[in-house]
């Protein structure tokens, strides 16, 4: 094992802690998982140190992780950052790398890619954020970044959503822009 390796490896205590977070959640969100059992969640969540420590990179960042779904065909339990507003810990970051690099002055520390993937989250998707914005209201006072499909990223451009009005918007911007009110939430397969 790696020394890397090691520092995605929860302790006992905040293996339990992150649990009883998650338990807690889901069982105040039913309509979120309706046909979903908790146990087997469990279950499956015990046999994945990599997936826990992903949730709880999500957590820690203020993405309040569910249960949103289970994959008809793996089983796979889908989560979502379902926090009321963009996670806080993950704010002020433009698209990606190529976005960071491509800022002359006032570059933000990172981007929303780089830190999903140092977080072993994706991005959500158009598709997942309308999910997730069926589920409740989401993103009403703040806005997140979203995988920007290819042919708009090629243009150097990325997409991002938010709830006002009542309505989901979709919308695009500079991928190199930031602000203090966009982060992104994030996926995990478990």
């Amino acid at each position: 094992m790696k020394a890397s390796d090691l520092k995605r490896i929860l302790s006992p205590g905040e293996r339990d802690e992150l649990l009883a977070a998650l338990k807690g959640r889901f069982e105040k969100n039913l309509k979120r998982h309706a046909g979903i059992e908790w146990s087997k969640v469990r279950k499956r969540l015990e046999n994945r140190e990599d997936k826990l420590w992903s949730l709880s990179e999500m957590e820690r960042t203020g993405g309040e992780p569910d249960v949103v779904g289970q994959d008809d065909d793996s089983g796979e339990y889908l989560f979502f950052d379902c926090s009321k507003e963009s996670p806080k810990g993950r704010t002020s970051v433009c698209y990606d790398r190529e976005a960071l690099e491509s800022r002359k002055e006032h570059k933000p520390k990172t981007s929303a890619v780089d830190l999903a993937e140092a977080m072993g989250i994706e991005l959500l998707t158009e598709k997942e954020y309308l999910k997730l914005q069926e589920l409740g209201e989401f993103d009403t006072k703040t806005s997140s970044w979203l995988k920007a499909p290819p042919e708009i990223r090629k243009l150097d451009g990325a997409i991002f959503g938010d709830r006002r009005f009542g309505r989901v918007f979709i919308y695009h911007n500079g991928a190199q822009s930031y602000y203090s009110g966009r982060g992104f939430r994030g996926s995990l397969r478990v």
